[in-house]
């Protein structure tokens, strides 16, 4: 079966995870979760890298081949539009990305976007020359504003940033998916494989998760699980599952039986 291509502002992508590089035991865990995974993309948070380190000292950076992995900064832990802007230049200026998945956080506790100050970090954003992917919820509306300010993707939240309870609202994210041209990447709530292949069945372009592959008891194993289950929940979806009936439907019928 054939499949298109995944393209964000004209980038092709084989894999359709992407990976995150916070709370890894070590790096050489890291390391081996990216190969195991098969990502080509690896989002980083900007302001938990040191972008100007001393003579010999180690960073994050330095455990991410920029040869084999396109490096996506993020703007995390930013709670509003100015600091998100700010973030997103920094990242630019150190050689990192033009492009940003854009955060601005509404809430310490929920960590819940702040959609009103995303749109409008965006717009400028856009603007400036950036490729966008805001970290939104899952809002049908904001997520066709977003498009139609300039984001090169929508990454809808499936469940609150790190909360691993799974696609809580499949129908949301069936309906941004319906309505908006640009690709649509699952963000933030994964919390194992199944959630991972529900989200891909729901007709999304890709998941991005952090969490539930870095604090699995074994990083490497899950990351290898996620890579299959995004494989398999895009290929059931282009396979078209089987109509939900609320009867029994004999799987040998009746018909055609000689008697």
């Amino acid at each position: 079966m054939e499949d298109k291509k995944l393209v964000i502002a004209g980038k092709e992508f084989k894999s359709r995870l992407f990976i995150g590089t916070g709370k890894y035991p070590d790096f050489k865990i890291m390391k081996e979760a990216f190969e195991a995974s098969g990502a080509e993309m690896i989002t980083v948070a900007v302001r938990r890298v040191n972008l100007s380190p001393k003579p010999g000292e180690e960073t994050l950076l330095d455990h991410i081949d920029r040869k084999k992995y396109m490096i996506l900064p993020n703007t995390a832990a930013c709670y509003n539009v100015e600091d998100a802007l700010r973030i997103a230049r920094l990242g630019a200026e150190a050689g990192l990305s033009k492009w940003v998945k854009l955060e601005v956080i509404g809430d310490e506790k929920t960590l819940l976007p702040d959609t009103e100050g995303l749109l409008q970090a965006t717009k400028i954003l856009v603007k400036e020359g950036f490729i966008v992917l805001p970290y939104s919820n899952d809002d049908v509306i904001m997520a066709k504003k977003l498009e139609a300010a300039g984001a090169a993707a929508i990454m809808p939240l499936a469940a609150p940033i790190g909360s691993g309870q799974g696609i809580l609202n499949t129908l949301n994210i069936s309906l941004i998916k319906e309505s908006v041209k640009i690709p649509v990447i699952v963000d933030a709530g994964v919390g194992t494989a199944s959630d991972a292949c529900v989200a891909m069945e729901l007709g999304v372009d890709g998941v991005l998760m952090n969490t539930a592959i870095a604090l699995a008891k074994d990083p490497v194993g899950m990351a290898k699980a996620m890579r299959l289950a995004v494989e398999s929940g895009r290929l059931a979806y282009l396979s078209g599952r089987i109509p939900k009936k609320r009867y029994a439907s004999a799987s040998s019928p009746m018909e055609g039986i000689v008697k």
